[in-house]
Parts: C-alpha cells; sequence; structure tokens
C-alpha cells in the first residue's frame, strides 16, 4: 500500500513560503556583497595602519608639553593643531600627502573615506574631509601622536590611544600667565575667546558640543597630576598597555 495520501502530495501553488523576486534577490547580494567589500577594506585598513596616540584638550592644559616628551620615549612625531589647520587648509599640501599613502597602499583612502562617510554623518561638511585626509595620511606614513583638532574621532578607534587632559581654569590661566608673561586677567580674557573658538570648531565639524570622557582610554587631571614627565610616563605605559609593547 502506498503510504502517500493525496493530501501530502506536493502540488504546484501549494508552497506559500514568500520568495524573493529575481530583482530583490539580486538587490539583496548586491548590497551583502558591498558591505563585505567596505568591512574587509575596513579590516585590511586597520591592520596596515600603524598605531597613533591622539591628545584631546583644552588649550593651557600643557598637552603639547607632554606630547613632546611621550614621543621622546616611544619615537613618535607630534603633529600639533597648528599643522592640521594648516593641512586642512591647503589641499595642495594634503594632495601631496595623500600621495604617499596612495603610492603605498594604491585606493586605499578611496576606501577609507567612503567607510568614514558612511559611518560619520559629521563627514558630509567639507573642512571635516579635508582634514579627514590629512589625519588618516599622516597616521599611516609612520607613528604619529596628534594633539587636537579631534583627531581621534577620524581614525579607526583600536588602532588610537585616545588620552583627554582636563584640568581647573584656575591651572590653566596660571599655566599661561607664566608661559606669555602676561596678567593672570589677561590670560583668563585669551582663554575664554579661545574656549569659544574651540566650541565654535567641535560644533561646525563635528557637531559635537563638548568631548565625553567614554572618547578616550585614559583621563588625565592635571590639577593633580601636575608633573609634565610624569603625565608623559603615563601615557607611554598606556600606550604600551593597549598595544602590547611592554
Amino acid at each position: 500500500m502506498n503510504d502517500t495520501s493525496e493530501s501530502m502530495v506536493y502540488k504546484p501553488g501549494q508552497y506559500r513560503k514568500k520568495r524573493l523576486s529575481v530583482s530583490e534577490w539580486s538587490n539583496a547580494h548586491i548590497r551583502n556583497w558591498a558591505d563585505k567589500q567596505r568591512k574587509d577594506a575596513a579590516q585590511e585598513l586597520k591592520e596596515i595602519q600603524p598605531d597613533a596616540i591622539c591628545f584631546s584638550r583644552k588649550i593651557g592644559v600643557g598637552a603639547l608639553e607632554i606630547a613632546d616628551l611621550v614621543a621622546q620615549k616611544i619615537n613618535f612625531r607630534v603633529v600639533d593643531r597648528e599643522i592640521l589647520e594648516h593641512m586642512a587648509a591647503d589641499a595642495n599640501l594634503t594632495q601631496r600627502t595623500v600621495a604617499f599613502f596612495d603610492e603605498r597602499y594604491p585606493g586605499k583612502m578611496s576606501d577609507l573615506m567612503a567607510m568614514l562617510i558612511k559611518e560619520k554623518s559629521f563627514m558630509k561638511n567639507d573642512y571635516a574631509r579635508q582634514l579627514a585626509k590629512s589625519v588618516v595620511a599622516l597616521a599611516n606614513l609612520e607613528p604619529t601622536l596628534f594633539v587636537g583638532r579631534g583627531a581621534h574621532l577620524l581614525l579607526p578607534r583600536e588602532k588610537v590611544l585616545a588620552v583627554r587632559f582636563i584640568c581647573s581654569l584656575e591651572f590653566r590661566v596660571k599655566r599661561l600667565a607664566k608661559e606669555l608673561g602676561i596678567p593672570d586677567k589677561d590670560a583668563e580674557t585669551r582663554l575664554k575667546k579661545i574656549d569659544e573658538e574651540q566650541r565654535k570648531f567641535f560644533k561646525t565639524v563635528y557637531d559635537k558640543k563638548d568631548a565625553s570622557p567614554y572618547e578616550f582610554d585614559l583621563v588625565i587631571n592635571r590639577d593633580y597630576i601636575t608633573d609634565a614627565a610624569a603625565a608623559a610616563e603615563i601615557v607611554a605605559a598606556a600606550h604600551g598597555q593597549k598595544f602590547k609593547q611592554i
């Protein structure tokens, strides 16, 4: 006796599972292939980029002095805010720097910029794109310590030791007044103006009001760690621990 009843025999039209149309299927797979290609490119870029250090701070906290000390310890170069501003404003200089990157890694800058534009909403800003190209190219040419301009927001997070320096206004005023040989009152006036310019920059370029502590691996309070050499030791040790070099 045949155990297969009529009700168990497949008949065309009985299978109700919704199938993708050819157009839907091809579009879905193209999206998957594109996503995989972007992920592969991103992973490759993360593997080739040397680790970097990025300092975030308000002016007057002494980050540049600490950066120079760290750089001496671990053989990094320092790229400060002034250099980044100049490069971001000079398209020809940025293009020459990017050209060195492209010689080493053909086509990778385009891949990375496409990834950044997709992942970060602030990359719609032309200045941000120019700044990103400069930071990425510099970071890949040799181990670099960036000071300022939100460089930690432009590089693969796992390849960056992001450090935030904080302190009281009083600390900054006293330090700037001593550095410039001016009265405390004048130093405070200058800092307030600089702080406002910095706020406008981060709002315009990154659409950020302030720096969240969750963006950083390490936060150092200069009110309590006043010695620049001691702060540099902490940063160098943190760099070694994160990237397994000590």
